[in-house]
């Protein structure tokens, strides 16, 4: 199986890569974000935040229409999110700030959004200050951790699910600087990793 985990490239490449790499099952997390937004709702209106190429793709809303026709989509790409996120600012004042001017008009007025999707794999980093700024009412999606189950009901439902219950190996490429591989990575998987255990790949010679 292969898990596309990242929106952009979701909404750019999944359906390509399913037709050429059928019948390997391919994954992306725009899917199950949108289901899940659209089984949180219950007033219709689901904000999506995004990379700026994810939220120009529209990727989003077409998933989310395509479960509820009449729901009411507003999405607003978070930039700067993406960079707070891979230094580990998690909380800090600057990650605070920054929050209140993206979410902050957003979920104002009576007509507001009730649930927020959140459409970027590095954004789940920064989940408590996103919360601290929207308030406990409000649904948080996180895309990632759906996608996480959407690949284990399709690993059970193709019969690749395996019943192993100890530790698998893991093999990390990284076509940029192994060092700041290693160093962003543990913030995502929350342990360390070494750089030594990270691979170079130059594409251009792919």
């Amino acid at each position: 199986m292969v898990v596309i985990a990242c929106n952009t490239a979701s909404a750019v490449g999944l359906y390509v890569l399913q037709e050429s790499w059928d019948p390997v099952p391919v994954i992306g997390v725009i899917e199950p974000g949108a289901r899940a937004g659209v089984a949180a709702t219950k007033n219709k209106r689901i904000a999506v935040i995004a990379t700026e190429g994810t939220v120009k793709g529209g990727a989003y809303a077409r998933a989310i229409h395509r479960l509820m026709g009449d729901a009411d989509v507003v999405q607003q790409p978070c930039q700067v999110f993406v960079a707070l996120a891979e230094e580990g600012w998690a909380e800090t004042p600057a990650t605070l700030a920054t929050a209140a001017h993206y979410l902050g008009p957003l979920f104002q007025g009576a007509d507001a959004p009730d649930t927020l999707v959140l459409g970027c794999t590095h954004f789940p980093v920064l989940a408590n200050a996103i919360r601290r700024t929207i308030g406990a009412e409000i649904a948080l999606v996180d895309s990632a951790e759906t996608t996480a189950g959407a690949v284990a009901e399709a690993l059970a439902a193709g019969g690749l699910a395996t019943a192993e219950t100890g530790e698998g190996s893991i093999r990390f490429f990284a076509t940029d600087s192994p060092e700041r591989f290693a160093r962003v990575g543990a913030i995502f998987l929350g342990r360390a990793i070494a750089e030594s255990d990270v691979e170079l790949v130059d594409l251009r010679n792919a």
